[in-house]
């Protein structure tokens, strides 16, 4: 959409913005994380309908030796499909700086990376969620009382994603104990197979609470900050 029709369709937006502290096993911190989402409406009052999200990501984080700076920006339409995704990280020596464009009537992704100008498609399910849209696409569907199907989740490489409810339960959050939804996700990717547990509020906004996620060094704990 040209700039000038945006801004003229475009007339009211919200915005949320989730901080969160990354703990290594035992509670060592390790750096923070923040998630930031945007959503732009057409018309007010309970006529307006979303016309399309803006999603962030920022993480800086590290352990002795080995640094990580990522930068993740997605767009995505009013119904959560995806339009595009920008990446960019450092870990330790490793840099990589993408931009996936998805053809969601073709249903293809185009991956481009910057550094050494390489390109490539890949098929996609309909209406393909990339996964900072994917995020929250899985929120939608909890605060309906519904679980996202398995699906394909683009991350620059297609993830197979399997969501299971779990149930109820009292977690620890601060000083606070609460209520959660315990969700346990299967990742599977090219060279990856990780199980994470997330913890999400019970209210209407169903926030990411906690992510316990396994790596080599143990379970890597992402806490809100409230």
């Amino acid at each position: 959409m040209k700039p000038l029709v945006f801004f003229l369709v475009l007339v009211s937006a919200s915005a949320e913005s989730l901080h969160y502290t990354i703990n290594y096993p035992g509670g060592l911190n390790l750096g923070e994380a923040t998630l930031r989402s945007t959503s732009f409406a057409s018309g007010s009052g309970p006529k307006s309908s979303i016309q399309s999200w803006d999603f962030v990501l920022d993480v800086d984080a590290s352990i002795p030796g080995f640094a990580v700076r990522d930068h993740y920006q997605s767009t995505a339409s009013g119904d959560l499909c995806s339009v595009q995704l920008d990446k960019s990280f450092t870990h330790g020596r490793h840099k990589s700086d993408e931009h996936i464009s998805f053809d969601q009537e073709q249903h293809i992704a185009t991956r481009q990376t910057k550094n050494d100008g390489g390109k490539s498609d890949q098929s996609m399910s309909a209406c393909a969620h990339d996964a900072l849209t994917f995020i929250q696409f899985v929120r939608r569907e909890l605060e309906q009382g519904k679980l996202v199907p398995q699906q394909q989740v683009v991350f620059g490489a297609l993830y197979s994603v399997r969501i299971e409810y779990k149930g109820v339960q009292t977690i620890k959050l601060g000083d606070k104990r609460m209520e959660s939804d315990r969700i346990v996700a299967a990742i599977k990717g090219p060279s990856s197979n990780v199980t994470a547990e997330i913890f999400f509020s019970r209210d209407a906004a169903r926030i990411p609470l906690i992510a316990k996620i396994p790596l080599s060094p143990g379970i890597i704990s992402v806490e809100l900050q409230q």
